[in-house]
């Protein structure tokens, strides 16, 4: 039963692990430490170590920061440093790792003890967003800093800045389009308003991007600017859809 709750598991974070101690060592809380022991030292006297998450949580705190800051630069590549770090503290802060956490369904992984259990430990956000840090860490141990990146960019990153109000991600799509094609020796993007639909009180805008006589995406909006912004985005997906990992870095 144990391994297929663990198989779930690893399906959502799109991974395999070689070494599963890591994985336990992520989901144990100190709290179930002394009650696993006794279960451990019952059934095989002599057996290997249990231990908490606590110093992967440590190191995951670390490879999360330095992956939040790659993510960034890479991204947005016009960005000063103060935009940078306002935008990686959002990504890495304790309710950004919770939601991470509760998309994996932590919760019902952690090891805890029977006084944590009966507090509601599975659902309270603090272990939640340790435990996810413990997860990064366990996953860079046993896959690599490229796996991990991998990860977090398909479990947080992205998804951290889309939901804020400020729509991070969305807000610099057009720069990024512009460095993609700058980098590929193509013509600037030119935006096209191809139609207008609505009442004037709530109209909106459809823009197509177009470059070198192609057009790369379309994108709607209230506003012009963000049609214009969204066109760009519909482009850069389709881009990295269309592009082997190997040519986009």
């Amino acid at each position: 039963m144990k391994r297929t709750e663990d198989e779930r598991l690893e399906a959502r974070l799109g991974l395999r692990f070689q070494n599963r101690a890591l994985l336990e060592q992520a989901l144990t809380h100190s709290s179930a430490v002394p009650e696993l022991r006794a279960l451990q030292d019952e059934a095989k006297p002599g057996s290997s170590e249990i231990n908490n998450n606590e110093r992967l949580e440590f190191l995951g705190d670390a490879v999360l920061d330095l992956l939040a800051s790659q993510y960034l630069l890479d991204n947005f590549p016009d960005w000063t440093e103060g935009q940078l770090s306002k935008s990686r503290a959002r990504l890495v802060n304790a309710r950004s790792l919770e939601n991470a956490a509760r998309k994996l369904q932590l919760g019902e992984h952690l090891r805890l003890g029977r006084g944590e259990e009966k507090t509601g430990g599975r659902d309270k956000p603090a272990l939640l967003a340790d435990a996810f840090e413990a997860i990064v860490a366990a996953v860079f141990l046993d896959a690599g800093l490229q796996a991990a990146s991998k990860m977090l960019k398909r479990l947080l990153f992205d998804e951290t800045l889309e939901e804020r109000g400020e729509r991070i991600a969305d807000s610099d799509r057009k720069s990024a389009l512009q460095e993609h094609l700058q980098r590929g020796g193509r013509p600037p993007a030119e935006y096209r308003l191809v139609g207008e639909s609505g009442p004037d009180h709530k109209k909106l805008f459809l823009v197509e991007v177009w470059a070198d006589g192609q057009r790369l995406g379309q994108g709607e909006g209230k506003t012009k600017k963000e049609a214009e912004q969204q066109a760009a985005r519909a482009a850069l997906l389709q881009w990295e859809a269309a592009t082997p990992k190997e040519s986009q870095g």
